[in-house]
């Protein structure tokens, strides 16, 4: 099992950049694929990003592919979203998820959430 808590949310102007951090507890994080998924006010939890278990494989969704890039430090237990050239659409509450098996692009793929983080991008 692992545990996973989302930190580096905040308010930004528009082309503006944050990273987020998700720092996973366990010994077996290096065995999780990740995922980044965010659900804007009055949508659906959306995917944005996943990275495989050895990093070797990254995916994106189309509307942040070229200004957000995951990353993963498995010495720290930690996946990384960098946002960079923010919009006010990429205003959205953050989640990060774990999963076992693979880096998928659907919510129901992750056996393992986080809390999110409040990402709010002013124009």
């Amino acid at each position: 099992q692992v545990q996973l808590v989302e930190s580096g949310g905040g308010l930004v102007q528009a082309g503006g950049s944050l990273r987020l951090s998700c720092a996973a507890s366990g010994r077996t994080f290096s065995s999780y694929a990740m995922g980044w998924f965010r659900r804007a006010p009055g949508k659906e939890r959306d995917f944005v990003a996943a990275i495989s278990w050895n990093g070797g494989s990254t995916y994106y969704a189309d509307s942040v592919k070229g200004r957000f890039t995951i990353s993963r430090d498995d010495e720290k237990n930690t996946v990384y979203l960098q946002m960079n050239s923010l919009k006010p659409e990429d205003t959205a509450v953050y989640y990060c998820a774990a999963d076992l098996l693979r880096a998928g692009t659907k919510h129901y793929e992750y056996d393992y959430w986080g809390q999110g983080t409040q990402v709010t991008v002013s124009s």
